[in-house]
């Protein structure tokens, strides 16, 4: 597949505008044509795909690592590799996760640390399996991908300092509660501006999350890993984003998070191995035509091209609306004629010949009504492709008759995820769409006799989910500022003051549950570790960054065990990475 020029026919000047793809599309087109040879010990596959489950997920069907198999397995079928998937044998105890539910309850002020350190040795029984998948000798030929959600995320960036960096070919996590993204750091983060944003960063669409609701890994992508690590966090994850959704933390599968990052993992598998990848990726393409008098002489020539639109993309397995406008002046709102749930190629066809050109009078019509209508109006799919194919030969309305502006017409474009705007039109108009078009990440043709190329070029491009929703937010996070820590032989007392409407209280990454009182008391220490106390502010909908008190042992006194209590805003680490120097 080649990269097209399409010609633009603009005030008489013809210019060749070269089709820039996008870097993911290029990756996902083109990997290579050239297998590598196999080299490879007997029972050592090419490729293993390792998946660390989250809280409570039990091994081999637990639904997250199920849709993480096989949305990978299903584009691994198109080579000639060899793999094998293996979800990783660990407890993954449950332990704190069930009482995620208390974040929207009052327990009191009281909590036992009880089995809360069950978390804390399952996440090393994690890392002590995973790290005998590193030190596999036998199969030092296998190339490795590693998933993790949930606690599993945390067992992977744990273990990456005893991997060959040169045998991973990609870290994907999800909802991890250690996440890192500096980015989102202040009242108003960089990230709400799109700036600034992580090379790791490949779907969190909450532009101030910042630190996990546990702390954060720092670095987050060691320099070993840089351009092998991708993290998502659902939009209101309470684990990994600014926002106190549970709902949002176990619907990862049902939110299509693990089908979006299955294409960065099989293109980043095909540039390892050298492979092509034949895997297209979903579009939904609304198609939206001008039907005033004055597209007479030309709607049939639209019409011939929409319906080949239309036919390329549901062959490719995506989805095709359609619709018509004219102007407000006419008594004539938008018409679906049908959308994503209903276009088949047969009625598609059908009510394509039912659009004919009348009515209109002035020369702009009414697009930015019709498209905001359009746009609002279909159920789009969370990962498509999403496009917006305007026919038309008249500029428009800006603002629309209605009061409808050009800036709520791209902010909802940006909104959905963005949907691009493809406007065909004549030369005399080509202008006026061009910041349409920018903005949207579209494109304008006016000359027919590209048309074709067109089609081509939108069944060919590729968007990922949005790294990062923009926002004009400008909002304070609640805030925790610790008053007193009182220790009374193994069980000590915190006192604190908060902006926020209740406090969860996380043991030693174990979640104990919420309160809305301003003190809690915690009992049954463990005198054999490092005690960890973390306090997070939660208000209506959103959560502040997490203050943690932390509790040591020492034995000071020969037969007697005192507490010492470092009032200590920390930061989470990893082990120090090998041969970086960094930690």
């Amino acid at each position: 597949m080649r990269g097209k020029n399409l010609t633009q026919n603009q005030g008489g000047r013809k210019n060749k505008i070269k089709v820039r793809y996008l870097v993911v599309a290029i990756g996902l087109m083109l990997c290579g044509m050239v297998t590598q040879p196999k080299v490879q010990a007997a029972g050592c596959p090419d490729v293993r795909i390792i998946f660390a489950r989250g809280s409570g997920g039990e091994q081999d069907v637990s639904g997250d690592y199920l849709e993480f198999k096989s949305t990978i397995e299903e584009k691994l079928k198109t080579t000639s590799l060899d793999y094998d998937f293996v979800d990783l044998e660990y407890p993954a105890v449950a332990v704190g996760f069930a009482n995620l539910e208390a974040a929207s309850t009052t327990l009191g002020a009281f909590f036992s640390g009880g089995e809360s350190y069950e978390f804390g040795e399952s996440v090393e029984k994690g890392v002590n399996k995973l790290k005998e998948y590193a030190g596999d000798k036998k199969c030092s030929k296998t190339k490795y991908v590693l998933g993790g959600y949930s606690q599993g995320a945390m067992v992977l960036l744990k273990t990456l300092p005893f991997f060959n960096p040169e045998q991973v070919i990609y870290v994907a996590t999800f909802g991890d509660p250690k996440i890192y993204l500096p980015e989102g750091e202040g009242i108003i983060p960089a990230a709400c501006r799109g700036e600034n944003l992580s090379d790791y960063r490949m779907y969190v669409p909450d532009c101030q999350a910042y630190k996990g609701i546990l702390g954060a890994y720092i670095p987050y992508e060691p320099d070993d890993y840089a351009g092998k690590m991708g993290t998502w966090c659902n939009g209101r994850d309470i684990l990994c984003s600014s926002h106190v959704s549970i709902q949002d933390h176990v619907t990862y599968v049902t939110n299509g998070l693990y089908e979006d990052a299955s294409r960065v993992i099989f293109d980043k598998i095909c540039q390892a191995f050298g492979v092509e990848n034949n895997i297209s990726s979903p579009h939904d393409t609304a198609i939206l035509i001008d039907s005033t008098g004055s597209m007479a002489s030309m709607i049939e020539e639209y019409k011939t091209e929409a319906l080949r639109l239309a036919e390329e993309t549901l062959a490719s397995g995506g989805r095709v609306a359609l619709y018509d406008y004219r102007d407000l002046g006419d008594p004539y709102e938008p018409v679906r004629h049908c959308d994503f749930n209903d276009c088949t190629l047969e009625l598609f066809r059908e009510e394509l010949n039912t659009i004919y050109a009348n009515g209109g009078g002035d020369t702009p019509e009414s697009l930015l009504s019709a498209s905001f209508h359009v746009m609002t109006d279909l159920e789009w799919k969370l990962g498509s492709t999403k496009s917006l194919v305007v026919l038309t030969d008249a500029d428009f309305l800006s603002p629309d008759r209605d009061g409808m502006s050009f800036d709520e017409v791209v902010k909802m474009s940006k909104k959905i995820d963005p949907v691009n705007f493809y406007i065909i039109t004549n030369a005399l108009y080509g202008d006026a769409y061009e910041e349409l078009a920018a903005a949207t990440d579209g494109r304008v043709v006016t000359n027919f006799d590209e048309l074709s190329l067109l089609t081509d070029y939108i069944m060919e491009r590729y968007d990922s989910l949005p790294r990062v929703e923009e926002s004009d937010y400008v909002g304070e996070l609640p805030i925790l500022t610790v008053n007193k820590v009182v220790p009374n032989g193994d069980e000590v007392k915190v006192t604190f003051e908060t902006t926020g409407m209740r406090t969860l209280v996380i043991l030693n990454d174990a979640i104990l549950g919420a309160t809305t009182e301003n003190e809690v008391t915690i009992v049954d220490l463990d005198g054999e570790v490092i005690n960890t106390l973390s306090l997070v502010p939660l208000g209506e909908d959103v959560r502040g960054e997490s203050v943690k008190v932390v509790l040591n042992y020492s034995s000071d006194v020969e037969g007697e065990v005192m507490l010492n209590v470092v009032d200590n805003d920390i930061a989470t680490t990893i082990p120090k990475t090998p041969n970086t120097g960094r930690r």
